[in-house]
């Protein structure tokens, strides 16, 4: 591949500092900016006309030439890093070697759940940036029309999260109410049945066809707490995913994958019939 530009070899230009400043909250909030940080998420980064620039190694250019003919043809400034500058830039062991630069994808709580979602993710309280990446990815594979995280959660837009929702946060609307009870109250303005993951849920996911075809809003409880007390008595149904092994339980992002493939199923056969 022939590259229209020259490899530097200075890890602290200005815009690589500024760019590492981005793996902390502050630096996030200060900048107004983010990091996407591999191919897929760069890719929908361009794709969607978030990303600002993009940092790219020597290595990274030759593996994803296609991205940087994407970025260049939209006119995405892209600028060469080298390895050691790719570190600085990310939180993983191996950096890919591509980055871009991104304006904030995230919307407000009010306008995220649009005039007549059908189905809704709520991630409650969630801790780990993972579970809230792939969450945010299973919801885009599923068809849902909202991720709304509600109360203090991690920032969807943190490195790991994004890195973890390969690519689908530039797809599907995310928001964050830190409210809990001013996202149930907007949950239920549009009419959603709101669903509660709970392992004593009088209902069994088995038995919930005729629930799942009405639209829906998932309640999916913190790691290590589950849902609050309050949410659960709040909800319209508490369900619970039967366990037929020896498997004490279920992690976060699969409960919510078992929970919104089944969900997806029931509200696309509703629509055929």
């Amino acid at each position: 591949m022939d590259l229209d530009f020259e490899f530097a070899f200075t890890e602290r230009t200005p815009r690589i500092v500024n760019a590492a400043k981005l793996l902390r909250s502050q630096g996030r909030k200060k900048a107004d900016l983010f990091l996407a940080e591999g191919p897929n998420s760069v890719d929908a980064a361009i794709a969607t006309g978030a990303a600002r620039e993009v940092f790219v190694t020597q290595a990274g250019a030759q593996r994803f030439a296609d991205l940087i003919t994407a970025a260049q043809h939209l006119s995405v400034r892209v600028d060469p890093i080298t390895d050691r500058a790719a570190k600085s830039m990310s939180d993983t062991v191996t950096p890919p070697g591509i980055f871009a630069l991104c304006t904030p994808v995230m919307w407000p709580a009010k306008e995220v759940l649009g005039r007549r979602p059908r189905l809704v993710a709520v991630p409650v309280e969630t801790a780990e940036p993972g579970n809230a990446g792939t969450l945010i990815r299973v919801a885009d594979a599923v068809g849902a029309d909202a991720v709304l995280f509600a109360g203090t959660t991690v920032d969807p837009q943190s490195p790991k999260a994004v890195r973890s929702s390969a690519g689908s946060l530039f797809h599907v609307p995310v928001a964050r109410e830190t409210n809990l009870q001013a996202a149930m109250d907007r949950l239920q303005a549009k009419g959603l049945n709101i669903l509660a993951t709970c392992a004593d849920g009088e209902v069994s996911l088995d038995e919930a066809d005729e629930i799942l075809a009405q639209p829906t809003a998932w309640l999916f409880g913190n790691e290590a707490h589950g849902l609050p007390d309050e949410l659960l008595a709040k909800a319209t149904h508490r369900v619970r995913i039967p366990i037929r092994g020896r498997a004490e339980s279920l992690n976060l992002a699969t409960a919510a994958s078992i929970c919104l493939y089944e969900s997806a199923k029931q509200l696309a056969r509703a629509a055929e019939r």
